[in-house]
């Protein structure tokens, strides 16, 4: 399944608030579609964990291939399955972009990231699927279209909390990831399980 590049406002009603996929608000009420206003039906168990699956997904900006592979993957190593799929898609490059404020969403994060404008550890990286790891650097490349660019973003984000396994210096504009990122400063409000639950069948 391919990334989506439908309407954004779609889906926060259909699935809630997700910060990172877009920052307006819908003026209309209730579900999406047709019947979507007098919809009462209660979703089934199989639903609730494609409404959690969907929530991952689109918030983190994965395809579904993407996140199948984040949790095999995770699934590999010792814990929590879900927990470890959740540091897998923080740690992503295009995320951390979006949590120290470059951006306003994680979809303005890849295209900031696939033009070259981010250096990591002094090089070019185009792929926001790239893993970050501690101790990397984020820079901004050094012309003055990107930094202008990212300036009238943080201006935008600048109430915006950055959390504690991140660092953000204001004068020179790099960012640094000080630790992995602990399930408490996950940016998306979830049940991990019903994920895992939901992919259960599949793996």
């Amino acid at each position: 399944m391919s990334r989506y590049k439908g309407p954004r406002l779609r889906i926060i009603r259909r699935l809630g608030k997700l910060s990172a996929l877009t920052e307006k608000t819908s003026k209309r009420i209730g579900l999406p579609g047709q019947h979507g206003l007098s919809s009462s039906r209660k979703l089934s168990q199989y639903g609730i964990r494609l409404k959690e699956k969907q929530k991952l997904r689109f918030y983190y900006s994965v395809t579904e291939r993407q996140l199948l592979n984040y949790l095999k993957k995770a699934r590999k190593k010792k814990g929590s399955s879900g927990k470890i799929l959740l540091s897998f898609l923080e740690m992503r490059l295009d995320n951390i972009v979006f949590r120290l404020g470059f951006c306003p969403t994680i979809i303005s994060a890849r295209q900031l990231i696939t033009h070259g404008h981010i250096l990591v550890n002094g090089k070019k990286v185009n792929l926001p699927s790239f893993s970050c790891k501690p101790n990397d650097l984020l820079a901004i490349k050094n012309s003055s279209v990107s930094r202008n660019l990212v300036n009238k973003n943080l201006e935008i984000s600048r109430n915006n909390l950055i959390p504690s396994h991140l660092k953000f210096n204001n004068q020179t504009l790099e960012g640094s990831i000080l630790s992995i990122v602990s399930f408490e400063n996950v940016g998306l409000i979830l049940n991990e399980l019903l994920v895992v639950e939901y992919y259960s069948l599949r793996i």
